[in-house]
């Protein structure tokens, strides 16, 4: 008969210096393991009784939970081996499994989004609550139905979610517990290649997402998968990425900037001040004055970042600290919000003035609210001076990058993108190069 015990994972310690405990089956001398979700430090547990230590401050709850796992496991084993069925270890392993009640897959995500959303990346944090959202609508959806009509039907729920997002008293993290804490209805080892290609399939016919949308949900798949082997939570052997696998390509799309000629007639447009459509050519133009600085981080500079004529700040996105001289133009959009400063730490743009600056949700927010706006009143400019191209906040940084193309030194351009690695910036830079392309062309054509 298969032999049961409750023993401390040595093989892995957190941060905090914890480890797993785990329910080893062993039949015929090879053992398994089910972790029970459970940590602790070596010093609270009693190996020779197997059990939780008094010096831990919840010894009797655990011991207590531990005791009813391992009759649990014991039950599994006599069943086993009474009716002859297949008591291999593996095979007890996968029954103890799916009755102890491993950590679903939402289960997991929840804390994943849950600890981004408590970290202040709350843009990551929705983006991935969706997606959660998105592989359940995946399992949900009824393949004999009309597909317009559950298409209609995922619309609903996503205009309705949103909705209820907006209103008042609104809980984000009390509305991600009630979706996915008791939701066990995918499990890690359920998401195998025919899986992922039939999801895959599900986000273009149902969702109509683009391919590099897909290419994200996938990343995130695969980023739980690795978390959840580090965490115990699955066996590495189902990892669906391995080898020949599912290979997650992320394809590079078009990057298209304006031409000098173009910035140069958003610059000489005329616009009333302090209007919302002059507030944004100030906030574009200066985002591309400083090699594209990202508008979320154009709308949180104070008048404190700039010292000596240069700009002195930390970035959002990464942390990293930036030092650049503040070009004339530059200067020049600065001292046209100089009046309207009180004080040292006020916001140079009036987006965030309002805003709880104590507050990383509320920052958030109102940053994420007047990203939008800038957006929409960019289309506006794009029409009065005649640009086809779609002119947005990002296109700044692409801008720069295309009026840049190769009279500057790939280091100096990696110092100017904030960039960790020149690989990125060569990368990122061989989208606006196009000359030597150009002129093979010529010498085929013209001839």
């Amino acid at each position: 008969m298969a032999t049961v015990k409750i023993i401390l994972w040595k093989s892995y310690q957190k941060k905090d210096g914890t480890y797993a405990l785990a329910i080893r089956i062993t039949q015929n001398r090879k053992p398994k393991y089910v972790f029970t979700g459970k940590y602790i430090q070596e010093k609270d547990w009693d190996d020779e009784g197997g059990k939780v230590r008094k010096s831990h401050p919840n010894s009797r709850r655990l011991n207590n939970f531990l005791k009813k796992k391992i009759s649990e496991a014991d039950d599994i084993a006599l069943e086993a081996e009474t009716t002859k069925k297949n008591n291999t270890s593996k095979a007890l392993q996968k029954k103890v499994k799916g009755k102890t009640g491993n950590v679903s897959f939402f289960q997991f995500g929840m804390e994943r989004v849950k600890s981004k959303y408590e970290a202040g990346t709350y843009s990551v944090a929705k983006s991935e609550y969706s997606i959660l959202h998105n592989v359940r609508e995946f399992l949900n959806h009824n393949k004999s139905k009309d597909k317009q009509s559950v298409i209609d039907d995922i619309m609903q729920r996503r205009k309705e979610r949103i909705g209820q997002s907006r209103k008042a008293g609104y809980n984000f993290l009390e509305e991600l517990r009630i979706q996915f804490a008791k939701d066990k209805s995918l499990y890690f080892e359920d998401i195998d290649e025919p899986f992922l290609k039939r999801f895959k399939i599900f986000c273009a016919g149902y969702l109509g997402q683009k391919t590099r949308t897909i290419t994200n949900q996938l990343i995130f798949i695969r980023t739980m998968y690795n978390a959840g082997i580090k965490e115990f939570v699955v066996d590495a052997k189902h990892y669906p990425f391995a080898g020949e696998k599912e290979k997650i390509k992320v394809g590079r799309g078009h990057k298209v900037g304006l031409t000098k000629e173009e910035v140069s007639s958003i610059e000489d447009l005329k616009l009333e001040p302090k209007t919302t459509i002059w507030h944004t050519r100030n906030i574009w133009l200066f985002a591309f004055y400083f090699a594209g600085i990202r508008i979320s981080d154009v709308l949180e500079m104070k008048w404190s970042d700039f010292k000596d004529d240069r700009l002195l700040y930390v970035m959002n996105k990464n942390e990293k600290p930036v030092s650049l001289k503040i070009p004339d133009k530059a200067q020049e959009i600065i001292e046209c919000y100089r009046a309207d400063r009180q004080k040292r730490d006020d916001y140079i743009f009036p987006y965030l003035k309002k805003a709880d600056a104590r507050s990383k949700r509320d920052l958030f927010v109102k940053t994420r609210n007047a990203s939008t706006l800038l957006n929409k009143y960019l289309k506006r400019i794009a029409s009065l001076c005649g640009i086809e191209k779609n002119l947005s906040n990002h296109i700044a940084r692409h801008s720069f990058g295309n009026i840049a193309g190769d009279a500057i030194n790939p280091l100096m351009l990696q110092k100017l993108y904030r960039h960790s690695d020149l690989k990125t910036t060569i990368n990122y830079q061989a989208n606006f190069i196009h000359k030597d392309a150009d002129d093979a062309l010529d010498a085929v054509v013209n001839f």
